[in-house]
This record gives C-alpha cells, structure tokens and sequence, in this order.
C-alpha cells in the first residue's frame, strides 16, 4: 500500500511527495497484542521516550513470563507498580483499563472491522486515554491507513517546516491540507514524522 500512496501524493500534493523521496520506506501493521500497546501508551505519557521505556520494562517485568495480561495487572499491588516508577494516577488509569477489558465492557479484539471514529469514541472513555492516544492506537497498532492528529506537535511542526509556514497551522489549515492525503493520511503522517526523526512509538 505504501507505493499506492506515494503514488498518489506525487499528483495530489507534490510538496509531500517531494519528501516522502527522503523518507525510508515503510508499511503499516497490525499489533499483535493491542492491550499491551495501551498500557503502553498509558505509562508513556508525558515523558520522554527513554524514560517511558524504562518504566515500561519494569512495569513488564512484574508479570509472569513477562505477559501483560489483564487478569495480571488487576493482582499487582499499586506498591509495586509505584516501586516500578509509575504514577497513582496512571495506575488508576491502568487498572481501569484491565477491568473493563475484563468485564467485556471493552472488546479490543472487536475493534478491527469497526469505523476509526467509533473506535475513538470507545476508547475515550477509559480513564487516561484522550483522543490523541486513540489515534495513535489507529495508527499504530489497528494498521489504520487514513488517519491523522491535527493535535499533534510534531505533525504541526512538520507542516510548518515542509510548507514554510510562518506560524504553526490551525486545524481547519490542517484539514484542508490532509484532503489532499485521502485515503492515505497515516501514510502523510508518517512521512511527516520521519522528516522531523520524530515518530511516537
């Protein structure tokens, strides 16, 4: 699918497609494993990307065998996950997330065949995910190949640097611009990202 997007970037949007010749190539995939790429997500939350990865190989290391399982997590004392460096707030966060995929009340494996709104909209109610999480689990771990953030930083910093804006876009700027990108806007987002070295993992 990548070479049908820079296809269609080089007669949509030539400024993208200019870029994307700089960009090594890439292909979107599906996560194996979509609770543990929240709980990810969650502990890696505001921090830098070394210091969410270092937390996260703690907090991995509590469980049996290294599994991150929800039924796991809901038996580990929040001291331990304190000790491990998280947060009381994103343990709650966690442990909600665990309930509700417990009691059925959040069926990840149903989000596949389901429409990217509606995902968000499912996602957003868990404690601790916001709308930027639930795009990038589109993104990152559903494989989803037209998405985008108009909230994210990096993706306003790209805009700016690869259309020589004076000021950072507005989301109705971004919106405009990504009409160009259909069906492809993760495709966009990522090569916007990897020209500033700056994806979110």
């Amino acid at each position: 699918m990548y070479k049908s997007a820079i296809l269609h970037f080089k007669t949509s949007d030539p400024v993208l497609y200019q870029v994307s010749l700089n960009i090594e190539r890439f292909e979107l995939e599906i996560h194996p494993d979509p609770f543990l790429r929240l709980c990810r997500s969650i502990i890696g939350q505001q921090l830098s990307v070394k210091a969410a990865a270092t937390i996260f190989a703690r907090f991995e290391r509590l469980f049996p065998k290294n599994k991150i399982k929800p039924r796991g997590l809901l038996k580990i004392s929040d001291e331990k996950l304190r000790g491990a460096g998280i947060s009381h707030q994103k343990i709650s966060y966690l442990k909600d997330l665990a309930q509700k995929v417990m009691d059925r009340k959040l069926l990840l494996e149903k989000f596949e065949g389901i429409e990217s709104e509606i995902v968000i909209s499912e996602l957003v109610k868990i404690n601790g995910l916001g709308r930027w999480t639930a795009e990038m689990y589109l993104m990152f771990t559903l494989g989803r190949p037209d998405v985008f953030s108009y909230g994210d930083l990096g993706l306003q910093n790209a805009i700016k640097k690869t259309y020589k804006l004076k000021q950072k876009p507005t989301v109705k700027q971004m919106e405009k611009l990504s009409k160009k990108w259909v069906p492809f806007r993760t495709y966009a987002a990522r090569i916007l990202w990897d020209s500033l070295d700056n994806k979110p993992k």
